[in-house]
């Protein structure tokens, strides 16, 4: 299998953004990627368009991707105010790849991130990973409640 190769991109992740850089800073038509990779294997994320997608990563504290090659294999982003609370969102990983340890990579990568690791408090949500992250630290939010208002 070929290397895999973690980036951190810089918060709002202009290069990815505006010109699609991907690992060593190169043009790799990331964002036509990061697209593909979330309809592929997103289902809450399917519908994104490349205008959504850019708002996405620039309203985004810490963006990290994966990549095998010039294929996009992961990807996750975070929003925090640096202190007290923090937000994983879209954390995906291809699903020919999943078991392997790349789930953990992003998410790893994300909380080290120096804006999220001295959050008091880091949430996720997940519809059907719940064991994943818990092995991870993460626990149910119970008694909390999630809610919900759609536009």
């Amino acid at each position: 299998m070929a290397r895999i190769r973690l980036v951190e991109h810089a918060p709002g992740a202009p290069g990815l953004r505006w010109f699609g850089l991907g690992p060593d800073l190169k043009p790799s038509r990331g964002l036509l990627k990061l697209r593909r990779l979330l309809h592929k294997h997103a289902f809450w994320a399917q519908e994104r368009n490349t205008a959504d997608l850019k708002r996405m990563l620039a309203g985004s504290t810490v963006v990290v991707s994966l990549w095998r090659g010039k294929r996009m294999v992961g990807f996750g982003r975070a929003t925090s105010d640096g202190i007290h609370r923090a937000v994983l969102w879209d954390v995906v990983v291809a699903g020919d790849l999943q078991g392997r340890g790349l789930g953990r990579r992003v998410v790893e990568a994300l909380l080290s991130a120096k804006a999220i690791r001295n959050a008091e408090r880091v949430y996720l949500m997940t519809t059907n990973s719940s064991g994943f992250y818990q092995q991870m630290g993460f626990e149910l939010a119970s008694p909390q409640q999630l809610l919900i208002r759609n536009q």
